[in-house]
C-alpha cells in the first residue's frame, strides 16, 4: 500500500510540474531567462533545438505514462483495491466534487470536479494568450515596410491563437487512449473522458479558424497572397498548414452531433484523417513544436498500434441469443486471465457486415462468475446492427468470423462501496446494469458486502421485457439470483396493457469455433500493465537513441559542413517517422511474445467443451399462465412489477430511498440523464450519489 502511495505521490509531483512548464511558457521569465539557458545545456549536436521541449514537454508525459502503468499492475495484485470497498470514508469525504453542479444542453452534465478543472484549463488558455498578446504588442516586429500598427497587431493575434490551439493538441489524444496507464490514476476512463475530447476539438478548431483567417486578412489587406504558397526550407511551411485545416475541416463537420448520429459512416471514415492532419500539421510547426503535442500522440499511438495487434485475430463466438425485441447476446470464449470490472465495453468488427467498422458494445457478463466467458449485449438500433442481427438469425449459419478489441472500462467496481444502489435505465440503456447485477450474485455467493439493488427501467414497448432475460446467463451461472436483494421495476410506456398474445420465443443458437480462433485475453497477458510500461519506456529510449544518432551523424554535419540549414519538412519527417517506427517495432516485439507464450493456455481452453442447455429459455414476462422453466426465472418474476402506460417518477422514486449512502447510476436518453442529475444535486437528498453512464457521443 506505501508503495502505490509513493508512486501516485511521484505521478502528482510530475503531473503538477509538467502544467507548471505550460503555465511558465508564455511568460517573459522563460522566454528571457529560462529558455537561453536550457538551450545552451541541451540543445547539444545530438538533440540541436529539439531538446529543450523534450526534456520539459515529452519526457514528463512519458515517464507518467510508464509510471501510472507500474501503479495499475500493482494495483491490480492487491485483490481488496479492485472492489474499492478501501477508502471509503475518503470516498464520501470527497463525494461532493463528484455531485452534478452543471445539467445543461449541450454541455451535459458536470460534476463539480469537471467544473474546476475545466475553469483551470480555461484560465491556462487566457492566462498564455494575454501573455503572448502582452510581450508581442510590447515590441512589435514590422515585417515589411509601411506596414501599420494594427495590421502587425492582426497578424500577432493571428499567430498566438495558433499557439493557444496547440495546448489544446497537446492534451487532445489522452480521452481517446482507450488503454491508457494515466487516465485511471486521475479518476477517469476513456469511455467516460470522450466528451473532454470533443470539447478541445471544437475549441482547438475554433482557434486554429482564427489563426487560418486571421493571417489570410492579414495577407490580403498587406498585398502579400503570395505567402500563402509558401513552402519554405528554413521556417513554417504555409502550404502545409493549409493543407491541414482543410483535413481539420473535413474531420470536424462529420463531428457535430446532428451530422454524427445521421451520417455515422461519414465520421468515422472521415475522422481516420488524423494520420494525415498529425503529418501535415507537424510540418507547419516544427519540430520544437511537436515536442510539444508529441506525448499525447505517442501514448495514443502506442495504445492504437497494441489494439492493431489484438484486432487481428478472430474470436471464439460460441452462441447467440436473438430476443424477440431484436436485441442479441453474444457469448464468446475467453482466457480465465482475463480481468474486467462492470459497466465495462468492448468493440466489435464483423467483416462479412463491414471489414473497417468497429462497435462499442456493453459486456454483460462477470469475469468473476464466467471464468471462460464473456458476453456482449447488443440492440439493433442502426444498419450494422440490424445486418447483424439478420446474420444470425439465419437458420444456415454455424460460424461467424468476429474480432473483438477491448474489454476496456473502469479500475474498480466502485458501486460496492454504496449500501443501497439504484440503477435508472432507459432502453438499451439497461446493459451495463446486468453486468453490476451479475457481479453482485456474485460477490452474495461470496458473503462479501452487497448492496441492495432497484433496478428503475423503461422500455418503450412490452416486447422489450425481454432485456430482463439477460441477467440470467445461458451457461446458468446466475442461479443465485433468488439470494440478491433485488427489486425490477419495469416501466412499460407505449402500451397500456399486459398483450395477451405471446411474443416468440427467446432463440439460442450455438456455433463451432474455427481452429484459428483466439480466446479474447488482455492482449499482452497477466502482466499487461508491465509490459505496457516496458513498451513505453523502450521506445521512448530507442526513439531518443536513434534521434539523437540520426541528428549528430547525419543532419549536423550536413549543416555544419555546408553553411545550409537542414530543411525544415525532412526534420519533421524523421521525428514522426522514427516516432511511428519504434513504437511499431517494440509493441509488436512483446505482443509476439506473449502471443506464443499464450498458445498452449488458447489450445487448452478451445479443447474444452462448454456444456449447453437443453433448452433456451423465453420471455418469462408473457403468459402468467405459462409454466415457469426454473428457479431463477420465479426470482426474477417475484422481483419484477411491471408499469403499463405510464413512465417512472424519479422524483419520487428516489426521495423515497431512506438509506444513508445511496448510489445512484442512470443510462438512457440525454433527457433521462439529466433529470436524474437534477434531482441529485437538487440538495434535497444529501444521501444520494450520482454517476452517469453514456455511450452516445
Amino acid at each position: 500500500m506505501r508503495s502505490l502511495t509513493f508512486l501516485k505521490i511521484i505521478f502528482v509531483l510530475v503531473f503538477v510540474g509538467w502544467i507548471m512548464v505550460w503555465i511558465l511558457l508564455p511568460t517573459k521569465v522563460y522566454k528571457n531567462t529560462w529558455n537561453p539557458q536550457l538551450e545552451n545545456k541541451l540543445n547539444s549536436t545530438y538533440f540541436r533545438e529539439q531538446g529543450t521541449n523534450l526534456l520539459l514537454f515529452t519526457f514528463p508525459v512519458v515517464f507518467m505514462g510508464a509510471l501510472g502503468s507500474i501503479y495499475l499492475h500493482l494495483h491490480l495484485q492487491k485483490p481488496e483495491n479492485l472492489s474499492s470497498k478501501s477508502g471509503g470514508t475518503a470516498n464520501r469525504r470527497l463525494s461532493f466534487l463528484r455531485r452534478p453542479f452543471v445539467v445543461m444542453s449541450p454541455i451535459g452534465i458536470l460534476t463539480s470536479m469537471e467544473l474546476i478543472f475545466a475553469l483551470m484549463f480555461a484560465a491556462l488558455l487566457i492566462w498564455s494568450l494575454s501573455n503572448y498578446l502582452h510581450i508581442s504588442f510590447g515590441h512589435l516586429h514590422m515585417h515589411m515596410e509601411g506596414e501599420k500598427v494594427w495590421q502587425a497587431k492582426l497578424r500577432s493575434v493571428s499567430l498566438r491563437a495558433g499557439y493557444i490551439g496547440n495546448i489544446c493538441w497537446a492534451f487532445l489524444f489522452f480521452p481517446v487512449t482507450r488503454a491508457s496507464s494515466i487516465l485511471p490514476l486521475l479518476g477517469l476512463t476513456s469511455e467516460s473522458s470522450i466528451k473532454y475530447h470533443i470539447w478541445l476539438g471544437h475549441l482547438s478548431m475554433v482557434l486554429f479558424a482564427v489563426h487560418t483567417l486571421g493571417f489570410f486578412i492579414y495577407w490580403g489587406i498587406t498585398d502579400q497572397m503570395k505567402e500563402a504558397l509558401e513552402w519554405s526550407k528554413t521556417y513554417v511551411s504555409n502550404v502545409a498548414g493549409i493543407i491541414a485545416s482543410v483535413i481539420a475541416l473535413a474531420m470536424w463537420v462529420p463531428s457535430f452531433p446532428r451530422f454524427r448520429r445521421k451520417m455515422f459512416e461519414v465520421f468515422f471514415y472521415s475522422h481516420h484523417l488524423y494520420t494525415l492532419y498529425i503529418l501535415f500539421y507537424g510540418i507547419h510547426v516544427g519540430v520544437e513544436y511537436m515536442c510539444m503535442i508529441a506525448p499525447g500522440i505517442f501514448l495514443f499511438l502506442v495504445d492504437r498500434h497494441l489494439r492493431f495487434l489484438q484486432s487481428r485475430q478472430n474470436a471464439p463466438l460460441l452462441s447467440a441469443r436473438i430476443l424477440p425485441c431484436a436485441a442479441l447476446e453474444l457469448n464468446f470464449s475467453k482466457t480465465p486471465s482475463l480481468y474486467y470490472n462492470p459497466t465495462s465495453i468492448v468493440y466489435i468488427n464483423v467483416p462479412k457486415i463491414s471489414k473497417l467498422q468497429w462497435h462499442p458494445f456493453t459486456v454483460i457478463s462477470s469475469c468473476n462468475m464466467e471464468k471462460d466467458i464473456l458476453s456482449v449485449a447488443i440492440k439493433t438500433e442502426g444498419s450494422w446492427t440490424n445486418k447483424l442481427y439478420q446474420e444470425l438469425s439465419s437458420s444456415a449459419l454455424d460460424h461467424l468470423n468476429v474480432s473483438v478489441e477491448g474489454p476496456y472500462g473502469p479500475s474498480t467496481s466502485h458501486f460496492l462501496r454504496h449500501d443501497e444502489l439504484v440503477l435508472v435505465s432507459g432502453g438499451s440503456g439497461i446493459t451495463p446494469f446486468i453486468s453490476i447485477i451479475r457481479e453482485l450474485i456474485f460477490q452474495n455467493q461470496q458473503e462479501s458486502h452487497v448492496p441492495r439493488v432497484l433496478l428503475v427501467c423503461a422500455f418503450k414497448n412490452s416486447v422489450d421485457l425481454t432485456m430482463l432475460d439477460l441477467m440470467l446467463s445461458v451457461f446458468g451461472s446466475t442461479t443465485q439470483i433468488s439470494n440478491l436483494q433485488l427489486q425490477i421495476e419495469a416501466y412499460v410506456t407505449r402500451e397500456k396493457e399486459e398483450p395477451r398474445d405471446s411474443e416468440k420465443p427467446i432463440q439460442t443458437k450455438w456455433f463451432k469455433p474455427a481452429l484459428s480462433d483466439t480466446p479474447i485475453s488482455v492482449v499482452l497477458g497477466p502482466n499487461n500493465w508491465l509490459c505496457l510500461a516496458a513498451i513505453i519506456s523502450s521506445s521512448f529510449l530507442m526513439f531518443l537513441l536513434l534521434l539523437g544518432i540520426i541528428t549528430r551523424y547525419y543532419i549536423y554535419p550536413i549543416e555544419n559542413n555546408s553553411d545550409e540549414v537542414y530543411h525544415w519538412t525532412f526534420k519533421v519527417l524523421w521525428f514522426l517517422f522514427l516516432l511511428f517506427a519504434v513504437i511499431c517495432v517494440c509493441s509488436s516485439a512483446v505482443f509476439l511474445w506473449w502471443k506464443k507464450q499464450n498458445t498452449f493456455e488458447s489450445k487448452q481452453i478451445m479443447n474444452v467443451e462448454i456444456p449447453t442447455p437443453t433448452r433456451s429459455p423465453g420471455p418469462w414476462i408473457y403468459g402468467s399462465e405459462r409454466e415457469l422453466e426454473s428457479l431463477p426465472h420465479q426470482s426474477l418474476v417475484q422481483a419484477t412489477n411491471v408499469h403499463f402506460g405510464v413512465r417512472p417518477d424519479l422524483k419520487k422514486i428516489l426521495f423515497d430511498c431512506k438509506g444513508k449512502d445511496i448510489g445512484v447510476l442512470v443510462c438512457g436518453p440525454r433527457n433521462m440523464r439529466h433529470e436524474v442529475a437534477r434531482i441529485c444535486s437538487s440538495g434535497l437528498a444529501d444521501n444520494l450519489h450520482f454517476e452517469s453512464i453514456s455511450f452516445t457521443w
